[in-house]
């Protein structure tokens, strides 16, 4: 917040608060200052916060205000009243996260009411410390990598010729809660045959056949932190062009993964999946990013994309503590295609894989 030159924070991100008090509900608003951390919620919430000052990873000396006709109109009594000692001040809002709508009326509402603060937009003053990891949180990422592995394990008995993808996913997310994971992650995918060539393919009513190539990507939420794998099966009898991509994609992923280290660009890292590709000639066919960052999150930074000129220019190396996948795929239309992911840690010795399942291609 000093070195952003604001005496105080406003933080509406819920992800951001819950990295920030533990907060895991639905709605919030905390003002941060020097001296003080006021959590603004309403009734719903208010005997669950004060319960979870006194829990194992508690956020000492919340000052709890509770909602009084709306979100907004708390925030600005609250400015009102002064987020620091003294006249002035210099507030700092999520400029990522606040709709121009809500920060008009906010505006508005504190002119009117002759506020002497100025309201400054800030970028990523939390999402900062969040992309590197402590040992309470690597600890989390570390045994979800765990169950999520158990989970992918099971996983492969549910897929077989005459079921339904949507069958499938439904058994995938039963096996991730069972597993002792809050949820899962995002909306888990199983495509099948020409299906497969979809990369965020939702699953559907078709019904795999022999042959078919399978891409199966789920994830779930342990103690509020993300984890993801994927892994592509074929039904019945593999062919030799799937094999072929298979074994192209999963090259490609090793290599990325050995590329991994502190000091690495984010950018060689999905350079060495791309080149790999690029070898056997199937460039065209990996069009998005080698990885994303995990944590409370499902999609957070680091992303380990292709550099775009222009675009791509900032935090560029990766460092001890970050966590992130590493998922390159080839994709055909019309035929199917191979997606492999994996997560892992950066330490001061390279990349440590968090899930651990075979990475040949299944026959089921």
């Amino acid at each position: 917040m000093t070195a952003a030159s604001v005496d105080a924070l406003v933080v509406t991100a819920l992800p951001n608060i819950l990295y920030l008090t533990n907060f895991g509900g639905s709605a919030a608003i905390v003002v941060i200052d020097r001296e003080r951390i006021r959590f603004i919620t309403d009734s719903r919430y208010v005997a669950a916060v004060t319960a979870m000052q006194h829990a194992a990873h508690a956020c000492p000396g919340l000052e709890i205000v509770t909602v009084g006709g709306s979100y907004d109109a708390t925030l600005a009594d609250v400015l009102l009243q002064g987020s620091v000692q003294g006249g002035a001040c210099l507030v700092g809002f999520e400029a990522a996260h606040l709709t121009v709508s809500r920060y008009d009326w906010l505006t508005a509402t504190l002119s009117a009411a002759k506020w002497t603060g100025t309201l400054l937009p800030t970028q990523d003053l939390i999402e900062k410390p969040r992309v590197i990891k402590d040992a309470y949180e690597l600890a989390m990422l570390r045994e979800g990598g765990r169950r999520l592995s158990a989970v992918a394990r099971e996983v492969f008995g549910l897929v077989r010729a005459g079921r339904r993808e949507q069958e499938i996913a439904a058994d995938i997310d039963w096996q991730i809660r069972r597993a002792g994971f809050s949820r899962p992650a995002f909306e888990t995918i199983v495509a099948s045959g020409p299906n497969s060539a979809l990369p965020h393919a939702r699953p559907g009513e078709r019904t795999l056949g022999e042959g078919d190539l399978v891409v199966l990507d789920f994830g779930g939420v342990y103690e509020s932190y993300c984890v993801d794998l994927t892994r592509t099966v074929v039904v019945g009898r593999a062919s030799d062009r799937a094999r072929d991509v298979h074994q192209a994609v999963l090259t490609a992923q090793r290599e990325a993964i050995a590329r991994v280290g502190p000091g690495v660009s984010r950018f060689d890292i999905d350079g060495a999946a791309r080149a790999a590709l690029a070898r056997v000639g199937f460039g065209e066919a990996f069009g998005h990013g080698t990885g994303h960052g995990l944590g409370i999150e499902i999609h957070e930074d680091p992303r380990v994309v292709q550099r775009k000129a222009g675009v791509d220019v900032r935090d560029e190396a990766v460092e001890v503590g970050m966590v992130f996948t590493i998922e390159p795929g080839a994709y055909f239309p019309g035929w199917g295609g191979v997606r492999i992911e994996d997560d892992v840690v950066v330490t001061g010795q390279g990349g440590e894989l968090l899930t651990s399942v075979p990475t040949d291609l299944l026959v089921v």
